[in-house]
């Protein structure tokens, strides 16, 4: 089942029919799809396939030949090329009549077992770009080694691509699009505990309610879902375990750099480190207030959804679930899911402005959006915005999200206006968002200000539907 992708489809169709030489570099996270979109674009068309493996360079030249002479003769045979430059030569050949595409799919592990890989790709593009008619794609899971030794400056393949593509999790509208059979409040559930990486929401089922997809994956030892985080890590990184310790502090609610140092019981300095690993990897974020530059009051949060429910939900019960207390586990975090929910329903939020910026429907044209927290002198407490955006040094949107089974009332508009108050814009419109709807007093206050759009989830949901 192949869904969304439609962006990427399109790039790569109109790079397909260049007919000229096109070298395209494909990178994103592990599990994101990367590889199913690219079989899926190669469907039908004359191509070449080779997936490296993390082995010798011997190993992997002889898997390549493979790919190569299948492609050629129609049957697997057992004739090597003796180097990649000579492997890389006879497909630069075939491609001098006709259209072809080489895909090196996760080059990383290629080009670590052969230091003169990437400089056989310069000569040969430079030699044959002008004659050829291939398509050569490059990807890699390896985000790191992708920027640093084939997007980078100083990397010998820096400025022949033709186009790179960054391959990012879905976001809300394209995850519903698994979970048709779901009632509209569970695919935000679902999306808030597999977030939108591709090969997460595979594992869920629209046939099952969400407290069943939960035990049957994170709550199941046999799962693909149970151990996906540690394994990860161990993937990417040295020392899993002082990565673990970090995420589970940022999970449990410390934010904070030194909060987390405290909790994880390393110096700052060695923190800061690994904390811009997890950044690289996306599975991390750091935040400052909105409009502020780098200073103390950043803070730090997990961006993958799926990464924050595991960590939260599943780590510290290890051991219940591994003695089958699936019941006992999955009564905790129901009793927690709401809480978590604030978060997400932020970010689903914030899609939603996005999408009503891009489609013209926006009352403030903001050039970003985010979270804002800090002192609020008047009331002389600390005060939080879910989201705002600026357009000017006049213009500005303010909103506030609530996942509650309750209606929005009065009450929360009055302090998003009041919180607005902290800044000096003179035009400001306000949105407010609901799981389940508005109060009367709230819906009137609304029309008679006439700069307040309330949105229901049910809106959101329909804005999708679309």
């Amino acid at each position: 089942m192949f869904i969304g992708r439609e962006k990427e489809l399109s790039a790569l169709e109109k790079l397909y029919k260049s007919g000229k030489f096109e070298f395209v570099v494909i990178y994103g996270r592990r599990r994101v799809g990367k590889t199913a979109l690219i079989n899926h674009f190669m469907d039908h068309k004359e191509s070449i396939y080779f997936m490296g493996v993390e082995s010798n360079e011997k190993q992997n030249l002889e898997n390549l030949s493979k790919s190569i002479m299948e492609y050629s003769n129609g049957i697997q045979a057992d004739t090597y090329f003796a180097s990649y430059q000579a492997a890389l030569e006879y497909v630069f050949k075939i491609a001098e009549k006709k259209r072809v595409i080489l895909t090196i799919d996760e080059y990383p592990y290629v080009a670590r077992g052969s230091k003169s890989l990437a400089s056989t790709l310069q000569l040969l593009i430079d030699k044959c770009k002008d004659t050829s008619k291939l398509m050569l794609i490059l990807c890699g899971s390896s985000m790191s080694y992708m920027e640093d030794h084939v997007l980078a400056y100083k990397a010998p393949l820096y400025g022949r691509r033709t186009a790179q593509m960054k391959v990012m999790p879905f976001d809300f509208e394209d995850s519903c699009k698994y979970f048709k059979n779901l009632p509209d409040e569970e695919k935000a559930l679902i999306y808030g505990i597999a977030g939108g990486t591709p090969q997460y929401l595979l594992q869920m089922s629209d046939n099952l309610s969400v407290e069943d997809n939960i035990k049957n994956t994170f709550l199941n030892p046999m799962s693909f879902l149970y151990e996906e985080p540690v394994n990860l890590l161990k993937q990417e990184v040295r020392e899993p375990a002082i990565y673990t310790a970090i995420i589970t502090a940022i999970a449990t609610g410390h934010s904070r750099m030194s909060e987390i140092s405290t909790k994880v019981g390393e110096d700052t300095n060695v923190c800061a480190r690994y904390l811009k690993n997890l950044i690289n990897l996306e599975i991390i974020k750091k935040e400052t207030p909105y409009g502020e530059k780098e200073s103390k009051k950043s803070i730090y949060s997990i961006e993958d959804h799926m990464f924050n429910f595991w960590y939260r939900f599943v780590l510290d019960n290890n051991s219940m679930i591994v003695r089958g207390a699936t019941d006992l586990v999955y009564k905790k975090i129901k009793d927690q899911l709401s809480d978590y929910m604030g978060r997400i329903f932020e970010d689903i939020c914030t899609q939603y402005l996005w999408k009503q910026l891009l489609i013209g429907n926006a009352p403030v044209e903001f050039a970003s959006l985010g979270r804002w927290w800090g002192n609020d002198p008047k009331n002389k407490c600390q005060a939080e915005i879910d989201i705002m955006g600026e357009q000017d040094q006049k213009t500005a949107l303010f909103a506030e999200c609530k996942w509650r089974n309750e209606n929005v009332d009065l009450d929360v508009l009055e302090k998003l206006v009041d919180r607005s108050m902290l800044f000096h814009y003179s035009n400001v419109h306000y949105y407010l968002f609901s799981k389940t709807g508005f109060t009367k007093g709230c819906k009137k206050k609304a029309e008679e200000m006439g700069s307040v759009t309330l949105v229901s989830y049910k809106d959101i949901v329909e804005s999708i539907q679309k």
